[in-house]
C-alpha cells in the first residue's frame, strides 16, 4: 500500500490511518470479550470496562500513528516503505498479523468455554459459521477482488463482498453470544420463538445493503 506517495491526498491518508487503527482495536476488544466468560474480573465493573477501553485506545493510537507517520513521513523512520517494494513491517504486524492472532485466540477461548465449561455443542455451529463467513470475505478481498474489479471495469471490487460477509460474520458472533448467555434479549434467542425468521430478515437486509452499495458505485462511475 503506497500511502503517502501523492501529496494531495491528505484526507484519504488520514481516514486510512483511522480505519487501520479501528480494525486492530476492534479485534483486540473481541479477544478481551473472549476472556470475559472466564470471569477473571467481574464483568461490567468499572475496572474491567476501563481496562478494555484504555487498552483499546492505546492500540488504536499506536496503529494510527504508525500509519500516519508512514503516510506523511513525520519522523522519516518509515520513509523507505514509500518506495518499492513498499515493505512496512510495523503496519504489517499490527494490521495483518495481530488481528489474526486476536481472532484465533478468541475462537480458541470460546471453544474451550463452550465445550469444556458449559458442556454444550450447539453454540459451536454459530461460532463455526462466523469463522466460515469471515474466511469467505477474506477470499473475496485477497483472491477474487482483482477479477471482480476487472470484470466490472473498476465499478466494484472484492471489498464490497468482503464487507458483506464480515457483517454476516458479526451477526453470527452475536447469535453465538446470545445462545450462551442468560440475559433477556430484544429478539428471541435459539429455542424461543421464530429465531430463524429473525436471522433470515437480518441476512436479507445485509444483502440488500450490499446491492445498494453496488448500484451506487455503478452510478458514480
Amino acid at each position: 500500500m503506497e500511502i503517502g506517495k501523492e501529496e494531495g491526498c491528505r484526507g484519504p491518508k488520514g481516514f486510512t490511518a483511522v480505519h487501520l487503527g479501528a480494525i486492530v482495536a476492534t479485534l483486540w476488544i473481541l479477544f478481551l470479550n473472549g476472556l470475559v466468560g472466564y470471569q477473571l474480573l467481574d464483568d461490567g465493573t468499572p475496572i474491567s470496562l476501563g481496562l478494555i477501553l484504555i487498552s483499546a485506545i492505546m492500540i488504536f493510537v499506536a496503529t494510527g500513528y504508525i500509519a500516519l507517520d508512514t503516510a506523511f513521513s513525520w519522523s522519516g523512520h518509515f520513509k523507505d516503505s514509500l518506495t518499492a517494494p513498499n515493505q512496512n513491517y510495523g503496519l504489517y504486524i499490527l494490521y495483518q498479523l495481530m488481528p489474526l492472532v486476536f481472532m484465533f485466540l478468541f475462537f480458541c477461548l470460546e471453544t474451550v468455554l463452550v465445550l469444556r465449561v458449559l458442556g454444550e455443542k450447539k453454540p459451536m455451529l454459530y461460532l463455526a459459521a462466523a469463522a466460515l463467513l469471515f474466511a469467505i470475505g477474506q477470499v473475496f478481498q485477497y483472491v477474487i477482488s482483482t477479477h471482480i474489479c476487472s470484470g466490472t471495469k473498476q465499478r466494484i471490487d472484492g471489498a464490497l463482498f468482503e464487507t458483506l460477509f464480515t457483517l454476516l460474520s458479526v451477526v453470527m458472533i452475536w447469535v453465538f453470544w446470545s445462545s450462551i448467555t442468560e440475559d433477556d434479549w430484544p429478539i428471541p434467542v435459539p429455542g424461543e420463538g421464530d429465531y430463524g425468521e429473525v436471522i433470515q430478515k437480518m441476512a436479507i437486509a445485509s444483502v440488500g445493503a450490499g446491492c445498494c452499495m453496488a448500484r451506487q458505485a455503478e452510478a458514480v462511475t
